[in-house]
């Protein structure tokens, strides 16, 4: 299972997160896709899950029509947020399809984060089936919940460049 070497979140660095979101409230945006409507369902549940759990209240849900489309939207609302965290599952199929849409997503989504200075929570899952995308999905029974995490990474990396920056 790919959780070998997670790292825990401590509830010290969840109070220096709440903290950090209470001195200057975060506006986070949620980008995700509409595929697989279960396991999307998931990943936004778990990334809301660890906003809230951090105390933050500016949440910006923005559905896209898939994975491909990501990058577009995640750039056009790191424009109006502090974090950004995308969420999308692609799964393979008997074509190449699958490997295009993954490259193209994955380096959308780093050139956001690049060339915005926005962190991106890296949130699309890359499976070879279905009961891959729902093992992690957050769901009741999954073993990992990658919308927490992807929201977790998003806001950890905004607190600390804004933390540089000052």
């Amino acid at each position: 299972m790919s959780s070998t070497g997670t790292p825990e979140i401590d509830t010290a660095e969840l109070e220096s997160l709440r903290a950090a979101a209470a001195e200057k409230p975060l506006r986070v945006a949620v980008v995700a896709s509409r595929w697989h409507t279960q396991v999307m369902d998931g990943l936004i549940a778990g990334s809301r899950r660890f906003l809230t759990q951090i105390g933050v209240e500016d949440i910006t849900l923005v559905r896209a029509p898939g994975s491909f489309e990501l990058p577009v939207l995640s750039a056009a609302a790191a424009s109006e947020h502090d974090a950004v965290v995308a969420l999308g599952v692609v799964i393979r199929g008997g074509t190449p399809h699958f490997d295009y849409v993954c490259q193209a997503a994955t380096d959308g989504l780093l050139r956001v984060a690049l060339d915005t200075g926005v962190p991106v929570g890296f949130g699309l899952l890359t499976c070879d089936d279905e009961q891959q995308a729902l093992e992690r999905a957050g769901l009741e029974g999954s073993r990992e919940d990658k919308g927490f995490e992807a929201a977790h990474a998003a806001v950890s990396a905004a607190v600390e460049a804004a933390r540089l920056s000052s």
